[in-house]
């Protein structure tokens, strides 16, 4: 079947198949006929979709019998409130036939009152918000009719919601205007929208955002480069996406392009810094094409935050969120926006369906993001990132509870931010490189084609993955693989035996000098360091023994000015070692550290650290306390646990 390229654009922006789309200009010869065969089509989908509902524990949303589709925002951003206001106009699809209620996912959200479109009007009608679970939040049930098919919402958000963190002046860059941005993921978008919060569900979403007129409004939609500044924003998202991924940014933004699709928003000060570091982005979303087939979402943006963003980075579908402890001024951290980027086909376009089973979204992702590396900067590099990351995981898995290990996770009733670890990402990533090396690269690369293809803009399961994988991996080359090993790898806790082991001869040769200098074979200035990448340094750092001498870190420290680096990565290793050292000239600038950035990744281990002493753990409850109100509400809920 011939299909125009322009057509076939448009059909992915939209998220159905070519076929879908031309077997529907089939017309059979009788009226009659045409209005049984929709009428009849209709029940069929109606069954299916009943059938295919997972069970999704972490949304009270009455899925299997309503389910959202599309959302109208109309938000006024209040920064003296520290609120967003206004209301939500939800459509919804009726799964079942008798349903008389809507039932949404709220937490810290003031409900005014609730309507639904009867009869050409808006109409009162009746709503109940019920108690809330500490996880969960509150369950928000809405009487409806049974024509209803919208109901508008008017609410208010809480200074306290735990998914928007709004910064004053003095915590920005420019210190002179306020910022707030969304942070939605895991299940956050409901403290500033009441809605279904389950990555099952999938919306696409108009949004008009009225702001202070100096300040510039982002979201994760179509975002025009040379808005004007007048306080009155429009956003469209034709793409069906999980809650998740709605994201918004105000504050001093502006744009510089990159590319005729890709540029970065950020404060004035950073914008150039952030342009230098990430101007190869254009050609990391063309090698993606290359290898993983065009890329669907339009634009692809990267907003700059603050330093208090508690992530590296966050997928927002068309505006990656991207912290500022990235831009090292030598591309050396780059591979979080390969990261990001490859969620526009892993996460975005194929989509976990519960929190179960976030592996799907990780795993692939940083597949994706290690494949793009190595096309951009060579297998050398690709091989270090993989080879940390492998170590990193073998020292994480050791802390953490069994039952964490597991790739298709049983949470247990837990909210889904307490499972946050490595395994989802680099053992999800493992697994699949350990496919590609069983089946070989070109025939694992047509299968993933074929997977983001056939389920292009889709949510799926664990259960349902595996069942493609067999149909059309395992049993189109059998032998090869067995679904032994398939459930071994995603249902058994640890790390399987059969787990690659990458390995860098840079970092063997690094091992070796390492060896020679602890022996006192060698001095420090002998070592060959003058050209090591960031990557080497850090498997240097994080390979040296955790008793070293007072006297061997002050040589460490005069030779390489470790305590002075401005690469956060370097500085998170060697204060993490240093405190395991007890290494303390390290203090003052830890505590400069501590305050001035909120990444979870870089902060949390070294307040872990600090606890383990009593002097440290007198260190980590003052500068908290001094730190806390500047970091986002996700890294202060892991840290008030961490410093009692």
């Amino acid at each position: 079947m011939k299909t125009s390229y322009k057509y076939l654009m448009l059909v992915a922006a939209f998220g159905l198949t070519a076929c879908q789309q031309e077997s529907g200009n089939e017309q059979p010869e009788e009226q009659n006929v045409v209005v049984e065969k929709k009428v009849e089509t209709k029940k069929e989908e109606k069954k299916a979709v009943q059938q295919v509902q997972p069970v999704d524990e972490h949304s009270y949303g009455n899925i299997d019998e309503v389910q959202l589709h599309h959302l109208d925002l109309e938000l006024t951003v209040n920064f003296d409130a520290k609120a967003l206001e206004g209301f939500v106009d939800l459509t919804f699809k009726r799964l079942k036939d008798d349903v008389s209620e809507l039932v949404l996912d709220t937490r810290d959200i003031t409900i005014d009152k609730t309507q639904q479109w009867v009869n050409d009007s808006w109409q009162d009608t009746p709503f109940d918000l019920a108690d809330k679970d500490p996880d969960l939040g509150s369950k928000l049930s809405i009487q409806i009719n049974d024509s209803t098919q919208k109901v508008r919402v008017y609410y208010k958000t809480q200074p306290q919601a735990s998914g928007l963190q709004w910064l004053t002046p003095e915590q920005t860059a420019g210190k002179k205007h306020p910022f707030v941005y969304s942070q939605a993921q895991a299940i956050h978008a409901r403290s500033f929208i009441p809605l279904q919060d389950s990555p099952a569900v999938r919306v696409t979403y108009n949004a008009n955002l009225k702001t202070p007129k100096e300040l510039l409004a982002l979201m994760s939609a179509f975002n025009e480069p040379d808005t004007e500044l007048d306080g009155d924003y429009h956003f469209e998202m034709p793409q069906a996406i999980p809650p998740y991924l709605i994201a918004l940014g105000v504050g001093n933004l502006e744009f510089k392009a990159m590319s005729d699709r890709t540029g970065v928003y950020a404060e004035p000060s950073l914008l150039d810094p952030a342009v230098a570091e990430f101007d190869d982005t254009e050609r990391m979303v063309q090698v993606t094409e290359e290898m993983y087939g065009p890329y669907r979402w339009g634009r692809y943006d990267l907003l700059i935050l603050p330093p208090s963003f508690p992530y590296g980075g966050m997928e927002n579908p068309r505006l990656s969120f991207i912290t500022p402890t990235v831009i090292a001024g030598d591309k050396s951290l780059v591979n979080l926006i390969a990261h990001e980027l490859a969620h526009s086909w892993s996460g975005n376009l194929v989509t976990n369906a519960t929190w179960e089973d976030f592996w799907l979204n990780e795993g692939f992702t940083s597949y994706v993001e290690n494949r793009i590396m190595e096309e951009l900067f060579g297998e050398k590099r690709a091989t270090m990132e993989r080879a940390l990351s492998v170590q990193g995981l073998h020292e994480e898995v050791k802390a953490l509870p069994k039952e964490f290990t597991i790739l298709n996770v049983d949470l247990n009733g837990r909210d889904p931010d307490d499972a946050f670890s490595g395994v989802p990402y680099t053992k999800g990533q493992m697994f699949l490189t350990y496919l590609e090396k069983k089946f070989g690269r070109e025939v694992f690369d047509a299968f993933l084609v074929e997977y983001f293809n056939a389920h292009a803009f889709q949510s799926l399961t664990t259960k349902e993955f595996k069942k493609y994988l067999k149909a059309n991996l395992l049993d189109k080359h059998p032998g090869v693989v067995s679904m032994d090993e398939i459930e071994t790898w995603i249902h058994e806790p640890m790390l399987p035996e059969m787990m690659p082991n990458p390995t860098s001869d840079a970092f063997t040769t690094i091992d070796a000098e390492t060896k020679a200098w602890l022996a006192g074979e060698k001095s420090l200035a002998d070592l060959e360091s003058g050209e090591w990448t960031v990557h080497e340094w850090l498997h240097f750092i994080n390979n040296l023994p955790e008793d070293l001498s007072q006297e061997q870190m002050v040589q460490l420290d005069e030779a390489f000015k470790l305590t002075d680096s401005s690469n956060n990565e370097i500085a998170h290793a060697w204060l993490l070692l240093s405190l395991k050292s007890n290494y303390d000239a390290v203090m003052p600038r830890l505590e400069t550290y501590l305050i001035s950035i909120g990444r979870r990744k870089l902060i949390v281990p070294l307040y872990k650290q600090l606890m383990e002493t009593d002097e440290g753990a007198t260190f980590a409850k003052r500068v908290y306390k001094v730190a806390r109100p500047g970091y986002h509400p996700l890294a202060q809920g892991t840290l008030d646990a961490v410093v009692k």
